[in-house]
């Protein structure tokens, strides 16, 4: 007991009035509370210690209130120890959740240090406002169970896990391996006969999933109309039938027939779908001391070189925060994108069922953190087996309804880094889809002549009039400067036209609304949806209202739906091969394309012979032998690790064509630097291939470039992310007659084993990685003499062998080795100067060509002499 502070519990009052002796001593602590920010809330607000039983520092008031409770009430008993109001320094965390002495918490520190770290994973899974001293409700309770856990070694005299600890870890280790609950059950099995008999170790996944359920997020279950018209939430959530259809929402009561009668105990629903609300997910990122500081990332990175990095260094971010500067000056507010798509949970050959997971993701996070599969959170479930189509934005309606409370008036978030609550606020800035999920999102339609959602009615596509499809042949003249040469060639694109129209631009969200307004576009959940729309799209390329026009701050985004990089570059890709290798069926150059080719181009050596009735050659199909060729080099080509997958194996040497080529093969051979050359590209192609070549999809490449310069690197807004996280979700399907459940059950576990492994290793603030086959660590290697060039960061992959290089090989392989190792290149520069005096008028390329050629043999007279 300290001297003093007996102040805190005599002199209170004096002959019957309080003492103002005992009032500045009052004003001297709470001046001391003040100055340590990490137990002020709101930047007014202290912890009361007054008697009271809803105080004793469990409550945050102002303090002028927490002066008023003190002078009435007094301090709370033997609180001499200003523990919650910055008498210590370190491990308040722990000392909030768990009522212990200064000396008690360092002891426990240096005994068990993943005790202390468990200790505050409960705390920050419970939130801010949660205290051992309140009477426990049900929910509290779950954080009481995991507390205790973490105190209880897993068998006497095991200084490394408790209870809690050893529950975490296999249920990390579960999720990250996709094990099954029975893998996990034999396990538990197992673990227990290596064991003491008085073992902790939970003893099967249900056990596991109990004693852990406290670090899980909420879910919601909310039920749907049958055929999609409605959910029964909201203002709708007592209706027992369809407002739209009339269909019932509970399955009958009554089943069976005959004598043979059951009658159901609970009211079953004929749909349902899963909603997982955003806000305590992103409330979470906050709570962690692993990821709170990098939430700030993308306001304190600066740009490198005028090259951007990250979407908050593109155009449509900054024009973002010029318009709303009081959601951009609070650096924690949240950026959101948004990605929806289906898959087959039974795969292609079984039921067709199609699941529709709606999945957000945060921005604020660095480019090593963003778009992955740990920063993805399940929001909505739309459920099978139908696909939702246009209705999706039925489904949407809790998210949209969240998004707009989290603009207009946030949520208060306690920041772990900060050791402050701060109002949070959030965004959606754009959706990221495929191209028929793109009109499901955004409501222009991606079928027919009108497809193009940046072009919409300045499209000039027309319909071939043999084969009935419509093309996008010379559709991109259109885009080039007005002098340009090719918008006045008249004979190798449709003949005898001069295009003298420019691109007018893509419209602003100001202008997409009014016009949504003046057509009378409606929202699919209204009544008369259906019919009004379905008139007003006959004459437009619009057939609904979005819902995310209810989003008051949509309108002013830049881009707010995302061409998809991904699938436009696998059917572009896929497009000139088959043509190129005449592949059969898949092919664009058919009987119809070259019976109509004259009608629109000037390519009469194309035609049909009227003698022979056959079609002459085209130079852009390939041979037998020319095929031969390009096959095996495709078979010799050799990728980085990881860069790419084995093409080789993709090669069919029969039958002279490639199979098996996945999404990012194709990017892998479409990537370069367009940007304008796109136009010229698409140009270049209509002189070559026939006008039934160009459907929706090589059109789409010419909008790209603006895209990326708008919204930044494409690999934040393409599918590659999304589609793996669906494979991930693909695999939590553990029970095939309720997919749904199966995956929320599996996403919730997975969330709390994710939570859990930000705490598998005390101030680590990164996430567990898996090691790569091939990788290892430069501290592994210890001669300090060797090079750079020469300590990879890998391993060598397979059985040793040798291999004699050719002397072009030899001579590649040493240039290679000067050209790149730091340590040679102050003699380049000497070399590089030597030439430039020698030869003044050299210019940069050719010295590039000189060093090449000649820096090797100079080095090597230059070093030994």
């Amino acid at each position: 007991m300290e001297a003093d502070r007996e102040w805190m519990y005599e002199g209170r009052i004096v002959n019957g009035m309080f003492s103002n002796k005992w009032g500045d001593k009052v004003d001297e602590f709470v001046a001391f509370a003040l100055r340590h920010p990490e137990c002020v809330n709101g930047g007014t607000a202290i912890r009361c210690p007054c008697t009271l039983v809803k105080c004793q520092n469990k409550k945050f008031l102002n303090v002028e209130t927490v002066k008023v409770h003190l002078y009435k009430n007094g301090f709370v008993p033997d609180y001499y120890v200003w523990i919650y109001h910055g008498e210590k320094e370190v491990h308040q965390r722990c000392s909030r959740s768990v009522r212990v002495s200064v000396s008690e918490t360092d002891q426990m520190v240096s005994d068990n240090m993943n005790h202390t770290t468990y200790h505050r994973m409960v705390c920050d899974a419970a939130g801010p406002e949660f205290n051992p001293d309140e009477e426990p409700n049900a929910e509290a309770r779950n954080f009481y169970d995991m507390i205790r856990a973490g105190d209880k070694p897993v068998y006497e005299g095991n200084s490394k896990h408790t209870q809690l600890s050893a529950a975490v870890r296999m249920l990390e280790i579960k999720c990250r391996h996709k094990c099954s609950q029975a893998w996990f059950d034999d396990m538990s099995n197992f673990i227990q006969e290596l064991l003491p008999p008085d073992n902790l170790m939970p003893l099967d996944f249900y056990s596991t999933k109990k004693l852990v359920r406290g670090l899980g997020l909420p879910v919601q279950v909310i039920h749907c109309c049958v055929n999609n018209c409605m959910i029964y939430w909201g203002d709708d959530s007592d209706l027992n039938s369809c407002k739209k259809c009339g269909h019932a929402r509970y399955k009958q009561m009554v089943r069976g027939s005959g004598n043979r009668l059951y009658i159901r105990k609970l009211k079953v629903p004929y749909k349902k779908m899963h909603y997982f609300p955003i806000t305590p997910r992103l409330q979470r990122l906050y709570a962690s001391t692993a990821t709170a500081n990098e939430m700030r990332w993308h306001s304190e990175h600066h740009m490198e070189d005028g090259k951007m990095c990250h979407p908050s260094d593109a155009p449509a971010w900054k024009h973002f925060d010029g318009c709303f500067p009081d959601f951009s000056s609070e650096v924690r507010n949240v950026r959101l994108g948004l990605f929806a798509d289906g898959f087959q949970p039974f795969g292609q050959s079984g039921q067709q069922y199609s699941l529709w997971p709606v999945v957000v993701t945060p921005y604020n996070l660095p480019p090593d953190l963003c778009m992955k599969e740990e920063f993805m959170f399940l929001t909505v479930l739309v459920p099978g087996p139908t696909n939702p189509k246009g209705k999706i934005d039925v489904f949407l309606q809790p998210l949209i309804a969240e998004l707009k409370s989290l603009w207009g008036v946030g949520v208060q978030t306690y920041d772990i880094s900060k050791r402050k609550n701060f109002q949070m606020r959030a965004a959606l800035m754009w959706t990221i889809n495929d191209f028929p999920a793109y009109s499901m999102m955004s409501g222009w339609s991606t079928a027919g002549m009108l497809a193009c959602p940046h072009c919409m009615e300045d499209s000039d596509a027309f319909r071939l009039i043999k084969s009935g499809k419509q093309s996008w042949f010379d559709n991109h003249r259109k885009f080039f400067p007005i002098n340009h040469l090719y918008r006045r060639n008249t004979k190798d694109f449709i003949k005898n036209r001069k295009v003298t129209k420019q691109f007018p631009g893509v419209r602003s969200g100001d202008e997409i609304l009014q016009d949504l307004n003046n057509r009378g576009l409606r929202k699919v959940m209204d009544v008369d949806a259906e019919v009004v729309n379905a008139a007003i799209s006959k004459t437009c390329g619009w057939n609904k209202r979005s819902i995310f026009w209810d989003l008051p701050y949509w309108r002013e985004h830049l881009l707010r739906h995302n061409l998809d990089v991904m699938h436009i570059e696998k059917n572009v890709f896929d497009n000139i091969f088959n043509t190129v290798f005449n592949i059969p069926g898949k092919t664009k150059d058919t009987y119809k394309s070259r019976d109509e080719l004259n009608k629109y181009c000037r390519r009469p050596q194309f035609a049909q012979n009227l003698v022979t009735s056959k079609y002459p050659d085209v130079p852009f199909v390939l041979n037998k032998s020319q095929k031969k060729d390009v096959l095996e080099w495709v078979k010799k080509l050799r990728f980085p690790d990881g860069y790419a997958s084995n093409l080789g194996r993709c090669v069919d040497a029969n039958k002279l064509k490639m199979f098996g080529m996945k999404s990012h093969d194709c990017h892998v051979f479409m990537q370069r630097n367009l940007d304008e050359q796109i136009p010229v590209i698409l140009c270049n192609l209509e002189k070559i291939f026939p006008p039934s070549f160009f459907d929706s999809m090589e059109h789409l490449p010419v909008h790209l470039a603006y895209e990326a310069r708008i919204a930044g690197p494409v690999h934040y807004r393409w599918m590659y992310p999304p589609e793996r996280y669906l494979r991930k979700i693909k695999h939590k399907i553990m029970n095939k007659a309720q997919v749904e459940g199966s995956i929320s059950i599996g996403y919730i576990m997975d969330e709390a084993a994710k939570f859990a492994s930000f705490y598998f290793k005390e101030g680590d603030p990164t996430l567990p990685l898996k090691e790569k086959r091939n990788e290892v660590y430069l501290d592994d290697i210890v001669d300090d003499d060797m090079f750079e060039i020469f300590k990879p960061p890998g391993k060598a992959i397979g059985a040793e062998g040798k291999q004699y290089l050719a002397d072009n090989e030899y001579t590649a392989a040493h240039l290679y080795i000067l050209m790149n190792c730091p340590e040679v290149q102050p003699f380049i520069d000497v070399f590089i100067t030597e030439k430039r005096k020698q030869f003044p008028n050299l210019n940069d390329e050719v010295v590039n060509v000189v060093t090449e050629q000649e820096f090797p043999s100079w080095f090597e007279k230059y070093v030994c002499s």
